[in-house]
């Protein structure tokens, strides 16, 4: 299998002739002296990591959100109470704060000042000439997913335009939200809780790559969470699974369906929307004191009608990204199995607000647009802000207006900018539906916020429109909405009248909150999702015995008398292909020469699955694994050593351990798919 099926055209290498260094990485590379022995596959059902697990006395998982982030906890003790943060300080009006704004400031010398509402409340009250001194940022976790070549290098550009590494910002994140939860552990319980006792979980989208996953992991253990030695302390939870594994537990209170498939708790479908919610905001409110939510050891009573095959799809709708995952439900024990590799793409609530900057910037002109952020950073937050809680209130149903108020500091930039007042921009700008109220506010007619909406809206039907196409969604039994941008009245809509005829529409009532309460449920019981689907096909470059007439003689390469044929993809695993949790790659290396102690071996990765070599279109050089031989061997080094190694791909993330198979000892492996 590992020799992959030759006899592509000529045409594919005709760019590069064959003596230059790409056309074979092999051979620029001297002897790669890697070739594959065993090509093998070993499902291993044994739960190696429960014995590592009873030792964490609390599980923290930390949202990290776009928009905006927060923490939830359990003890391992009482694991069917889960604990939300407290309140946060500073909310907005209109707007539950559960969670804090993802915003984080930093000092002019750019040391950590502050984070979420605290930050923006201290940045908005600095003088705006002392403002552009400060590094203000908020939004950034989306450059994970937008940067293409992410590496620990990566800028973020704070919003007086000057720039700092990513990864900094990101564990300083992680670590004011590691100080205020071994805080607040600490004031409960009385005694002081160690970073050792808790197991911590951070989200991420389940259609970030791995480079964004390790990065994650990365800024986790500069932030002090866990470390490369304790590398289980952190596991990295995909967001719609968190989700999958919370909805399971939904009872009929804690949840409003949209479908018009079936009437739930006496209201038709019609009603539902708004009396749901209501009722729902009541719930909550009542609840919101005491921030201990009970989960019942019992499956919830829309999970009870699930039978073993059921599928369902979970769409996380968050600040930055829509994530779609297709599960499958799989008895006694109720595990989850992932059928179709998690799709989706950067169509979050984030979309509306780049929308409603368009709009500004046809009426007041780009180039006003783009000076004022600069000059007056903290009105422009401000601004933004106050658009925030108007989009909150835009509905179907809306029929009067609704006003923005533009910041002094706007309205006066603007003069001394273009001569003319703001009023008389927004007369001669031909963009209806946004009028000039007298009280010095932008008066936006309901039509005019949803088409605001509308790109993003659309963007997230096309893709589910998409997945319902694909064989194995087919016969979805329920769709649970999720996330922050789940609760826009506008998408709930949409959703209702594309798909409320094909399956039955969920949404749990704390919405914002449910990735948050899932991840802990993940934390306590790590395999409760049993298949994953690879999204894309890895593999590494090797050398394969030349065979005439089914080998490209351009790749041929002659050693010692030995014909070879060069760049052969050997594949791990496939696009789209199942992996169980536990199932194991498994190959087998030898050094090039018996003395070499460190080998590196480049891996690939495509999204097709048929792949022969690793100069086959669309084969990207994606990471390394790094097999360190330094003290495996004894004295006598054997004429031949065979190092294997085993890849877990059934995991979150991509795991490998190696062993020198003459000496039986752990070979030290990593594998990077950051700085390769």
């Amino acid at each position: 299998e590992a020799e992959g099926e030759a006899g592509q055209p000529l045409s594919f290498f005709s760019e590069t002739a064959p003596t230059s260094a790409y056309s074979s990485p092999a051979r620029s590379l001297g002897d790669t002296g890697i070739t594959p022995l065993s090509p093998s596959h070993i499902v291993n059902d044994a739960d190696t990591n429960v014995s590592e697990q009873q030792t964490f006395l609390v599980v923290v998982a930390i949202d990290f959100g776009t928009t905006s982030s927060g923490y939830a906890y359990s003890f391992t003790k009482e694991p069917e109470c889960i604990h939300v943060m407290r309140r946060w300080e500073g909310g907005d009006p209109g707007v539950s704060n559960q969670k804090t704004p993802t915003t984080i400031l930093l000092t002019p010398e750019r040391k950590f000042h502050s984070f979420g509402y605290a930050a923006r409340d201290f940045y908005h009250d600095l003088d705006p000439n002392e403002a552009k001194q400060w590094l203000y940022l908020e939004k950034f976790k989306m450059k994970l997913h937008t940067t293409g070549d992410l590496t620990m290098d990566t800028d973020l550009t704070a919003a007086n335009g000057k720039k700092v590494k990513a990864l900094e910002i990101f564990a300083y994140a992680l670590q004011y939200f590691k100080e205020q939860a071994l805080k607040e552990l600490s004031d409960q319980g009385g005694s002081e809780f160690e970073n050792s006792d808790v197991r911590w979980v951070i989200t991420v989208p389940a259609i970030w790559k791995q480079p964004a996953k390790q990065f994650m992991r990365q800024a986790a253990y500069q932030a002090g969470l866990a470390s490369p030695e304790n590398a289980e302390q952190l596991i990295i939870a995909l967001e719609p699974e968190a989700a999958s594994i919370y909805c399971r537990k939904l009872r009929l209170h804690q949840m409003i369906e949209l479908s018009s498939k079936a009437a739930v708790n006496g209201y038709s479908s019609g009603d539902t929307v708004g009396a749901g919610f209501a009722q729902a905001k009541e719930h909550i409110r009542r609840n919101r004191q005491s921030r201990t939510f009970l989960v019942e050891n019992v499956i919830g009573e829309i999970w009870s009608e699930l039978e073993e095959g059921d599928k369902y799809v979970v769409v996380d709708s968050g600040g930055g990204t829509v994530d779609l995952t297709v599960h499958q439900i799989r008895l006694p024990e109720g595990h989850l199995k992932e059928l179709y590799k998690a799709t989706g793409g950067p169509y979050g609530s984030l979309g509306v607000d780049y929308e409603f900057e368009k709009l500004l910037c046809k009426i007041f002109g780009e180039d006003f647009i783009e000076q004022f952020k600069i000059k007056r950073p903290a009105a422009w937050v401000d601004l933004m802000i106050a658009f925030e809680s108007r989009k909150r209130a835009a509905a179907p149903d809306r029929t009067n207006p609704l006003n923005i108020t533009l910041p002094f500091s706007f309205i006066d930039y603007y003069k001394k900018f273009r001569g003319h007042s703001v009023e008389h921009a927004l007369r001669k700008s031909n963009v209806d539906f946004v009028k000039w109220s007298s009280q010095g506010m932008l008066r936006m007619s309901p039509d005019a916020m949803n088409a605001l909406f509308k790109p993003t809206i659309d963007s997230i039907i096309e893709h589910l429109r998409d997945l319902f196409q694909k064989p194995e969604v087919s016969t979805v039994k329920f769709l649970f909405l999720v996330g922050g941008f789940a609760e826009a009245p506008l998408l709930q809509q949409a959703v209702q009248a594309a798909f409320g005829d094909k399956c039955r529409i969920i949404i749990p009532q704390d919405v914002g909150l449910t990735i948050l309460k899932g991840a802990v449920l993940f934390g306590l019981d790590p395999a409760v999702i049993k298949v994953r689907r690879s999204p894309l096909t890895y593999g590494v470059g090797v050398l394969n015995r030349y065979v005439e007439g089914k080998h490209p003689p351009e790749k041929l390469l002659v050693k010692d008398g030995t014909r070879w044929c060069t760049d052969v993809f050997d594949k791990f695993i496939s696009a789209d292909q199942s992996v169980a949790l536990g199932e194991l790659v498994k190959r087998s290396y030898t050094p090039a020469k018996p003395s070499q102690l460190v080998i590196v071996i480049n891996i690939y990765s495509s999204e097709c699955d048929d792949v022969s070599f690793i100069t086959d279109p669309g084969v990207k050089k994606c990471g390394t694994l790094r097999l360190d031989l330094t003290g495996t061997s004894g004295t006598a080094v054997p004429a031949r050593r065979e190092i294997q190694t085993l890849m877990q791909f059934g995991d979150t993330e991509i795991k490998a351990t190696a062993v020198d198979i003459a000496t039986a000892k752990s070979v030290k492996v990593g594998i990077d798919f950051l700085n390769y």
